[in-house]
């Protein structure tokens, strides 16, 4: 009797604790961000056009205008305040030394003499021993290979003041990053402090700091390596954080138990179990350091950014994929070094080559030889002049010109019919939404989206940048920017889905598609530009075509890692369930990637956003034309270094919406 007098109250007790939950379940994510995207809509259709904090062109705010006079301010005192006597103007002493050193070395005449120091044989030899020795045999015929390549493009002046220039800024930047790096990864709160300014080096637009390191260091070598070393620092910061942070406890517990020393700690544990990661590291730095070289040449830094930014000015489609050519292998050369020596003493203990034992008695002979080489380019000129005119780049140039010709030829019809549609179908209304609502209800939805998706923290951080840039005086144009960011993203997401779904279940996929990608990401945005001009004209769409081909490889990757990651048990199990290959990608694959899809957008975003000062060149508008403006024209020069700001905010609201939301993904 008591049992059946209390089961009745425990159920009637659970009912309704049960009830709400349930409830509360029907009420998913995408259900509360479509309410907010129609509440978005009915305003926009009753406020249109109110509130917008629109700009012209040639207005200016009274920040603008404050900046434009610190500006002047500066330039006016350059030869008289003590900062720059004693601080800046040795800054670009020390560092034009530096460059110009290294030039003389390889690559221009040095002095009384015709030639540089060491000949175009001296520096393949030698390019080819490093390798060797940091690397293996394979490695160092690549790179013997690609430097004679640059000699028979015809590029070999120029490639070796790029590497100079390379040289030059990798260096500088390696003795900060380093021991930044090291500190960032024994103390967090030193991890914290260092983290805002990392992001604000990688999202700031490159063309935005080039203006005031020209004020601060006159063009030239100096500001062009300080601008490398900026944009190349944070890499090797954060990994080198990373490699610290992850080093096992146990191995760090148990040296301190023998009694070491926090430096002897540092030095005998925790740097050589980090250095495997450490190199690849240098070798992210070194691939930032090449994506430089173009907007280096900008304030006058010599190599190959020249020939591309001339090629541009002209829409030579061949001598810009001709010297783009060249530093894609220079980058190739210098991954695959920087990557052989970071598995070099793993392979050593593991190999059972038994000419391994004879190493360093080889290394000794290839060192001899190598300087035998460096003395001959030395002092012979057949051995300093590289032989030839340079024939293959020419032929290289002449075929590219032909192929884009009958491309221009035969496929502008259709290339204008997609341009048209995605312009008139999916940019202009969103451009619009944006641009034509008022302000604060575009501010509003951003911080309830990042709510949704990313939790309070996202929206307290997208609250702050919605202010920010208000506070700007671009709002209207970042509204522009912002729209073509996302459209640009949304195209790069699906083609990462695409070939990033084919890439992850299919390693002869991955095996073609992978070195093409390697090639539009390191291949300088510059040289595709020429041809998308000669393809779409300069407009909007153009400027989006050129954000994706250099977003959607690293998209394409992380998605191809992703479905990797997949246990193949759970994929053997759908199939063994019936599941056919259609429903194994979108029901197993996909959802079990959530996390790797998030990242990807997170680093699309970023690195689309990265290309909207490119966009400015070729008829983007918005916030990339105003930072090419404030370059290039010193009334607005205020107003572009609002807009590269402005630039930063809108990259730092993303990345923190879409980490918050990648984290909520994992958990």
């Amino acid at each position: 009797m008591t049992v059946a007098v209390e089961k009745p109250e425990k159920t009637e007790a659970a009912e309704p604790a049960t009830a709400p939950a349930k409830g509360a379940r029907k009420v998913s994510r995408p259900m509360v961000i479509g309410a907010i995207l129609v509440v978005w809509l009915v305003l926009f259709a009753l406020l249109r056009g109110k509130q917008t904090l629109s700009l012209a062109v040639a207005d200016l705010t009274d920040l603008h205008r404050w900046i434009n006079d610190f500006n002047d301010s500066i330039g006016a005192n350059r030869n008289s305040n003590p900062l720059f006597l004693y601080f800046f103007n040795e800054i670009r002493l020390v560092i034009d030394n530096l460059v110009t050193f290294v030039q003389h070395l390889i690559s221009q005449p040095s002095g009384a003499r015709p030639v540089p120091e060491i000949g175009w044989l001296g520096v393949v030899g030698l390019a080819g021993f490093v390798s060797w020795a940091v690397g293996n045999w394979k490695v160092a015929l690549l790179a013997v290979a690609g430097f004679t390549f640059f000699g028979l493009q015809g590029l070999w002046q120029e490639s070796m003041d790029t590497l100079a220039l390379i040289l030059c800024a990798v260096f500088v930047a390696l003795l900060f990053a380093i021991p930044l790096g090291v500190a960032a990864g024994l103390s967090d709160r030193f991890n914290r402090l260092m983290t805002p300014f990392l992001d604000f080096m990688q999202t700031m637009p490159t063309f935005v700091y080039l203006a005031p390191l020209t004020l601060f260091f006159l063009i030239g070598g100096a500001s062009a390596t300080i601008a490398t070393v900026i944009y190349a620092a944070p890499p090797t910061i954060r990994i080198t954080a990373h490699a610290i942070r992850n080093v096992s406890k146990t191995t760090v517990e148990a040296a301190d138990s023998l009694g070491a020393t926090r430096r002897q700690s540092l030095l005998k544990v925790l740097l050589p179990m980090s250095k495997r990661t450490v190199v690849m590291g240098v070798n992210q730095t070194i691939m930032a350091a090449l994506a430089m070289v173009t907007i280096a040449a900008l304030i006058n830094a010599p190599g190959l950014g020249v020939n591309v930014l001339q090629a541009l000015q002209s829409l030579d489609v061949g001598t810009a994929f001709n010297a783009g050519l060249a530093i894609v292998i220079m980058a190739i050369v210098l991954d695959r070094v920087t990557t052989a020596a970071s598995a070099r003493e793993e392979h050593a203990r593991n190999s059972r080559n038994r000419f391994e034992k004879w190493r360093r008695p080889l290394l000794g002979a290839g060192a001899v030889v190598t300087a035998v080489l460096i003395y001959l380019s030395h002092t012979y000129l057949w051995a300093a002049d590289f032989p030839g005119d340079g024939t293959v780049g020419t032929r290289i140039a002449s075929a590219t010109d032909t192929a884009a010709n009958w491309v221009q030829d035969n496929l502008s019809g259709l290339t204008n019919a997609f341009r048209d549609a995605i312009t008139n179908g999916l940019l202009n209304p969103f451009q619009t939404l944006l641009t034509d609502s008022p302000w604060w209800l575009v501010g509003a939805v951003l911080v309830a989206l990042a709510v949704v998706l990313g939790g309070w923290k996202a929206g307290i951080t997208t609250a702050a940048c919605v202010g920010l840039l208000v506070a700007t005086g671009v709002w209207s144009d970042a509204m522009t920017t912002m729209a073509s960011t996302l459209v640009a993203t949304v195209l790069v997401m699906i083609l990462g889905i695409v070939f990033g779904v084919w890439m992850g279940r299919s390693m002869m996929a991955d095996r073609m598609i992978r070195p093409t990608l390697d090639a539009a990401q390191v291949m300088p945005p510059f040289v595709y530009l020429v041809p998308f001009l000669a393809l779409f004209g300069a407009t909007r769409f153009t400027a989006i075509v050129a954000a994706i081909v250099y977003g959607a490889p690293v998209a394409m990757k992380i998605i191809a890692d992703g479905i990797r990651a997949v246990p193949e048990t759970t994929v053997e199990a759908a199939t063994s369930a019936g599941c056919n290959t259609w429903q194994i990608i979108t029901k197993v694959q996909l959802p079990m990637s959530r996390s790797a899809l998030t990242l990807a957008t997170n680093q699309g975003l970023i690195y689309v956003l990265s290309m909207v000062v490119v966009g400015g060149l070729v008829g983007a508008g918005a916030l990339g034309y105003d930072v090419v403006a404030g370059f290039s024209q010193n009334e607005l020069y205020g107003k572009g270094l609002a807009a590269g700001l402005a630039i930063v905010l809108l990259g730092v609201m993303f990345d923190r919406i879409t980490q918050a939301a990648a984290r909520r993904a994992s958990a």
